[in-house]
């Protein structure tokens, strides 16, 4: 039976990864409500369709940093890829380019840099990057991206400390992650950065260095991991170039809002000063639709692109891709929406239950 939807990939996914594998991408921090609520959070939008409009032509496309791409629906950061598909993030990469779209390189990507640009040269690619407590391997690293071609860093803020992932603890994760880049690392020795090496977090990084790494770049930066209207202003204040309202996929800290929850909060604090995208909890092209009536400029999909990565690799991913894409059209069609600039708060109420 083919898989008409991204839940059905989930399921092939729970059913063919190992458990280890399947508890580190599908597990949240603590008790998993935020994980939970991310996706629950979207059903009590309703939609309010026009009809009578001539949707003859629907047009998906948009831009994300003045890049086109075809629909509003890219890649978030997610690390390890190579535990889910042989050739990881390098099929990952394929499939963006193929699909049009942007694809964020997490720092723990489990392949080289070089190498997914090399397989995909033509794509949009943007670099998430964990501000390292070495200060000279953060301008290291900076400085390949943006020489490798990449448009934006993703500067990830919400992660001073590791979140309660119980289950990782369970399964003694640190211990089989360290095993793989150990492996990694010794067959990658010709690179002179050793990419897969957990390096410890720079949890004393705050607003204030963000003009230091203004200082070492060219590249737009955006915050990913913004929750609340007074870190929206900051951001503001301190020119970042864009914000990703983010709660880790519920991974970090447990019982914040879910992302679409927060979403109209930061919307209304940066003014229309920098654009504002959303990951956390996309499933379906309604929920698309309902993530930019709420001010969204694009949402980033992570679980789901891995659930594709687990079925068939760069084409599994590409499904994944078409499948919210088609969803996304069908639903600007049937609410009336020629283009993604008529898409509004109109056509959302929440729900009063």
């Amino acid at each position: 039976m083919p898989l008409v939807c991204l839940t059905d990939f989930q399921a092939y996914a729970q059913k063919h990864l190992s458990k280890s594998t399947w508890d580190y991408i599908e597990g949240g921090a603590d008790e998993c409500f935020t994980r939970d609520d991310n996706i629950t959070a979207f059903k009590k939008i309703r939609l309010r369709p026009r009809y009578l409009k001539d949707v003859q032509e629907v047009d998906t496309r948009t831009t994300v940093q003045g890049e086109e791409i075809t629909a509003p629906i890219c890649i978030s950061p997610t690390g390890f890829h190579c535990l889910v598909w042989p050739d990881g993030e390098m099929s990952t990469a394929r499939a963006a380019q193929a699909a049009g779209i942007c694809y964020i390189t997490s720092t723990y990507a489990s392949c080289a840099l070089e190498d997914i640009v090399a397989t995909a040269p033509r794509g949009l690619r943007w670099f998430q990057l964990y501000m390292q407590s070495d200060k000279q391997l953060n301008k290291q690293l900076v400085q390949k991206v943006e020489s490798l071609g990449f448009k934006a860093l993703v500067i990830t803020v919400d992660v001073p400390k590791l979140g309660n992932r119980r289950q990782d603890i369970q399964n003694q994760l640190d211990l089989k992650m360290n095993l793989l880049l150990k492996d990694l690392r010794s067959t990658k020795e010709r690179n002179p950065m050793p990419y897969f090496q957990m390096f410890p977090i720079d949890a004393s990084f705050c607003w204030n260095d963000l003009s230091w790494l203004q200082s070492i770049t060219r590249l737009p930066i955006i915050l990913k991991g913004i929750l609340t209207k007074e870190d929206a202003e900051l951001a503001v204040k301190h020119n970042v170039h864009g914000i990703i309202v983010s709660n880790h996929g519920g991974r970090q800290l447990d019982d914040v809002l879910a992302s679409i929850d927060a979403l109209a909060e930061v919307v209304a604090a940066v003014k229309g000063k920098m654009e504002v995208y959303l990951d956390g909890g996309i499933r379906t092209g309604n929920d698309v639709l309902k993530a930019l009536a709420l001010g969204a400029k694009c949402v980033f999909l992570g679980r789901p692109i891995l659930w594709g990565l687990a079925y068939k690799g760069e084409y599994g991913v590409e499904e994944v891709l078409n499948i919210i894409k088609n969803e996304f059209h069908t639903s600007m069609a049937l609410t009336g929406c020629r283009s993604v600039a008529e898409i509004n708060q109109d056509l959302i109420q929440f729900s009063r239950l």
